[in-house]
């Protein structure tokens, strides 16, 4: 969809490469990356293990109790790290790799890179020469030097404004360094952590065949200008921005003669056995290394330790000047200590460099100034290793991309103090969420913690609240603030925020939390996702605990003022349903809580709420016998423990063995139905045809490179709110029947390419994936539909197993996605089952107690397949 003249603006760096806009790729070979065999049952999502399960967007799922009566669990604002960010740090892909097709990042595709890069010739110059000089030449060139340079190419080309001139001559004095450096500059940072490393330990590195000539390089003192320009005064009290501060020289790594200068830092790099060994040495005693480095730490500073390790005054290299045991010395760090008691920890010191040799550490001050590239490059703090390398083998992938206007803007960050805050956000969120993860149930002192850093961060949280609401009226367009919000400062302290109301419910302050969520629900512009978790929260404490709390009881009866609260309560449950940006998943529970709260203020039954057309319905119980299979597989070595999957036999097939959901599968097909088992395939495919062309509709910053299968805000909160209007048209065109026109439209311009576009499964035939849009309700579809559009990243896993179909001709239909086979607008013309297949080890997690909520929420039928052996087989 193109956007109509004059609207699709692009900001400040587009207009200047229109003609980069639209790109097309060259026609490619069949994609390989889909296939109905890429879910095999062994594969599953993380079914069984529940406590490992990835956190539920906005509610985290944990939330979905508040809408019962106990007010300090799932208040909307839990202490995990849900929200509609990424589970697990250690997990966490960036925006940037969520939108690249597949793309294979091992060895052997790194290695098709290189043939590929080093077959490149360059012109000599001399048209009678056949042959030019290579491009690229292994050994001097890498990926992962290229992928850093793209990087860093990108964003001074773009964005140059973030970085000043001490920043911009270190970038210079980067790109001056030799190849070796360079690459040994590269994987040292790939690392992620600017850690000590032994310099002994990196000639490893095949492109570096000169390790000390390197490290020498990198580790040269070099100057920097002064700056012009005044230093960014910090907007926040006690939040230190420029936290990493050039000064007037620089290194790009350290040496650690120079800069380890405690026995408890050195003592670290040791390994087990090496520490072992000295501390034998030393008679120092320990169960295991933290003991060890403690001991040794101890022994350094005492006199009897030094004479163990035959280490005497003599023996140091102040051994001149250590004669005098009561003379001071500065150790310079600001503290002077007894000139002996400095030298007893040098002559240690002596004893670990001699183990250790040379060791080199990233100097910290380049390390975090290359991650704010990266993060100004990503639009994220979680790229690795395969982050970087993923981007340019996607680059070369012979693959097509949907059509779409792509546009990186120098607009995400408006200035260096913005960019500057939103890190030192980050930093701060972190630090919370570090609090809530490694705490557990977090001690009194964990939670004042939370509470200051709230502090801190509150007033200025309020004042971008007001700018943002501001920009929203007279700035942004096309949606284009919704994604744009991510990378305010607000985003993170909003996280801050929310952390504090659960230490508020947790210490019972339900006034201030009451305060808090209120003001949350007042704006509509950060963390949109929660929103239903908070409209529950806050009826729930206007029903059970305001009343109490508020400063008027006292002039009303007491039954007065629960009643006047109920009414606020149903209220809010009411706003909820209406809030465009309440997403459907907390529906139901708000719907039952108004239901219950209109029953108890005794509002005439013609006058309540009925919700009957969107009661659930319990999933049906289907038993399925067959016979299973038992061999006796050796466990793997170091396998933590045994596979829980289960071998069946597929009697009513040719396969022989199958998995436990082929088994029920060949069961169903025996009774007239059609169906796949793909987990979610077949929903994120029909979902990708029937919104493609909304998918890849113009929002700017939202497609920053041509090779991308959707925008980079799909994975977040806000798709949805960007292109609010064009989606609930379309899902009121799948409401009223269009679906399968939409799907084969898509079908007949695509398929031929074989366009990569993300969920897209062109395996699926598209004859079934018709007839099965026809059997749907068209009400049911677009139900599912608005769950995809509203949470796509959380809601692609927990799908039922199969996916069931037969046409109302066939037998035992009963017409109608569990519908009532009326023939008016998006009419069934068939029946359609979600079945969940359970064995006898297996629970239902949250995300599938979810999406079975929605499912019969929408009229669609739903059934818990359990699987029974009848017979159990012994095989080899």
């Amino acid at each position: 969809m193109v956007p109509p003249n004059g609207s699709a603006k692009c900001r400040t760096g587009c207009s200047q490469r229109m003609d980069a806009f639209v790109k097309r790729l060259p026609q490619a070979e069949k994609d390989d990356a889909g296939s109905l065999s890429h879910e095999p049952a062994s594969e599953r999502p993380r079914k069984r293990l529940r406590g490992q399960e990835v956190a539920d967007s906005a509610s985290e799922r944990s939330d979905e109790s508040s809408s019962g009566d106990e007010p300090t669990r799932g208040n909307g604002h839990d202490a995990s790290t849900g929200d509609d960010e990424l589970p697990r740090r250690s997990d966490r892909t960036t925006d940037v790799e969520n939108v690249l097709p597949p793309t294979e990042t091992d060895d052997g595709a790194i290695e098709k890179y290189e043939l590929m890069k080093s077959s490149q010739k360059s012109s000599d110059g001399d048209e009678t020469t056949a042959k030019g000089r290579p491009l690229w030449i292994k050994g001097k060139s890498s990926i992962y030097v290229d992928a850093f340079g793209l990087a860093l190419d990108t964003v001074l080309e773009e964005e140059s404004q973030l970085f000043d001139e001490k920043e911009m001559e270190v970038f210079r004095q980067w790109r001056g360094l030799n190849y070796e450096a360079q690459y040994l500059y590269v994987r040292l940072f790939l690392r992620k952590t600017a850690a000590w490393h032994r310099s002994s330990r990196l000639g490893y590195y095949a492109d570096v065949p000169d390790a000390g000539a390197a490290i020498a390089s990198l580790q040269s003192a070099r100057s920097l200008p002064q700056p012009s320009a005044p230093d960014t005064k910090n907007p926040i009290p006690g939040l230190d921005l420029d936290e990493f501060v050039l000064g007037e020289t620089f290194t790009f790594a350290d040496a650690s003669e120079e800069h380890i200068t405690t026995v408890d830092e050195a003592a670290s790099l040791l390994y087990l056995d090496e520490l072992k060994a000295l501390a034998k040495e030393a008679k120092v005693q320990g169960r295991n290394k933290a003991e060890l480095i403690k001991g040794l730490s101890r022994m350094s500073r005492q006199q009897a330790g030094l004479m163990a390790l035959g280490l005497g005054r003599r023996n140091g290299r102040d051994s001149n000047t250590s004669a005098d045991s009561g003379a001071l010395k500065s150790s310079g760090r600001g503290k002077v200590r007894r000139e002996e008691d400095s030298n007893r920890e040098q002559h240690f010191l002596n004893k670990i460099f001699a183990i250790l040799g040379p060791c080199i550490r990233l100097s910290p001050l380049t390390f975090k100034l290359f991650e704010r590239v990266h993060l100004v490059f990503y639009r994220s703090t979680e790229w690795t290793e395969k982050s970087l390398t993923t981007i340019i083998l996607a680059k070369i992938a012979r693959r097509n991309f949907p059509e779409y206007i792509v546009c990186r803007t120098s607009t995400i960050f408006a200035s260096r103090t913005h960019l500057l805050e939103f890190e030192a956000a980050l930093r701060l969120e972190a630090e919370v969420d570090g609090i809530m993860e490694l705490s557990g149930t977090p001690s009194e002192d964990d939670m004042q913690r939370i509470v200051d850093m709230f502090d801190k961060v509150y007033p200025r949280w309020q004042e971008f609240v007001t700018e943002e609401q501001d920009k929203e009226r007279r700035v942004y367009e096309m949606g284009e603030g919704a994604y744009l919000r991510r990378f305010n400062p607000a985003h993170s302290y909003t996280r801050v925020v929310l952390k504090a109301m659960f230490v508020f419910g947790r210490r019972k302050e339900y006034l201030k939390e009451y305060d808090l969520l209120s003001e949350l629900l007042d704006q509509k512009l950060f963390h949109l996702a929660r929103r239903g978790a908070w409209y529950q929260r806050k009826a729930l404490l206007e029903e059970h605990y305001m009343p109490k709390l508020d400063e008027h009881a006292a002039s009303t009866g007491r039954e007065q003022q629960k009643k006047h609260w109920k009414r606020i309560a149903a209220s809010t449950c009411e706003a909820g349903l209406q809030d465009a940006n309440c997403h459907l998943i907390y529906h139901y529970d708000l719907q039952k809580r108004l239901v219950k709260l209109e029953k108890k203020l005794r509002i005439p039954r013609r006058l309540q709420h009925d919700f009957g057309h969107v009661r659930l319905a319990e999933p049906i119980e289907i038993t399925v016998e067959g016979v299973q299979l038992k061999r006796e597989v050796a466990p793997k070595r170091g396998a933590q423990a045994a596979s829980t999957k289960t071998i069946w036999l597929d009697e009513l097939g040719l396969d022989g063995e199958c998995s436990v959901e082929e088994m029920c599968l060949s069961r169903f097909r025996s009774e007239g139905w059609k169906g796949y088992h793909a987990e979610g395939g077949v929903v994120r495919t029909l979902f990708a045809y029937l919104f493609y062309d909304i998918l890849f509709l113009y929002v700017p910053n939202v497609f920053q490179t041509a090779y991308q299968t959707c925008p980079l805000d799909l994975h977040t909160d806000a798709f949805f709110p960007a292109r609010a209007s064009e989606i609930n048209h379309r899902l009121v065109e799948i409401a009223n029947g269009a679906g399968e026109r939409l799907l084969r439209e898509v079908w007949a311009r695509e398929h031929e390419r074989r366009t990569s576009a993300v969920g897209l499964n062109w395996d699926f035939d598209v004859e079934d994936l018709a007839e099965l849009v026809r059997c749907f309700e068209g009400s049911a579809l677009a139900a599912i539909c608005k769950v995809m559009a509203q949470e796509y990243k959380h809601r692609g896993g927990g799908v039922p197993d199969l996916l069931l179909w037969r046409t109302g001709d066939g037998p035992g239909s009963s017409g109608g996605s569990g519908g009532d086979g009326s023939g008016g607008p998006g009419a069934p013309r068939g029946e359609v089952m979600f079945a969940e297949v359970k064995s006898a080890n297996d629970r239902l997690s949250d995300t599938q107690r979810l999406w079975i909520h929605v499912l019969t929420g929408a009229g669609v039928k739903v059934a818990l397949c359990n699987a029974v052996a009848r017979e159990v087989r012994e095989v080899d």
